[in-house]
C-alpha cells in the first residue's frame, strides 16, 4: 500500500477531488498555505494499493495544469527601512507535488 500526498493550487483542487471520487478513491483534504506566495493551496492524501498509484497519479496530472500569473512583489523582510512600493512579478503556479510513501500499516477503525 502506498499513500500519495499531492501538493496542489486551490483552483484546480475541485475538479480534482471530482476525478478521485469518481474513479472510487478515498480522499483527505488538508488546507494547507505556500511559503512563497502565501497563497492558499490544498493538500490531498489518498491511501491506494501499489497497482492504483499511477492512476492516481494521472488523474492529478490530468488536473492540475501549471499556468502564469500575475502577482505582486512579497514584502521585504523586517528590518528594512524606507518606503515599500510592491510591483506585478510574473509567476508560475498550479500544477502539483507529488510524494509517493510506502505505508507499512494501515488500519481503519
Amino acid at each position: 500500500m502506498k499513500l500519495v500526498i499531492a501538493i496542489v493550487h486551490d483552483d484546480d483542487v475541485h475538479a480534482l477531488l471530482d476525478d478521485l471520487t469518481a474513479n472510487q478513491f478515498r480522499v483527505t483534504k488538508l488546507a494547507t498555505t505556500g511559503g512563497f506566495l502565501k497563497s492558499g493551496n490544498t493538500t490531498i492524501l489518498v491511501g491506494v494499493d501499489d497497482d492504483k498509484v499511477d492512476e492516481v497519479i494521472s488523474s492529478i496530472k490530468d488536473n492540475c495544469e501549471s499556468r502564469e500569473q500575475i502577482a505582486t512583489s512579497p514584502a521585504p523582510v523586517s528590518g528594512a527601512t524606507g518606503v515599500f512600493i510592491p510591483y506585478p512579478i510574473e509567476v508560475r503556479v498550479g500544477g502539483a507535488t507529488v510524494f509517493v510513501v510506502d505505508v507499512e500499516k494501515y488500519a481503519k477503525l
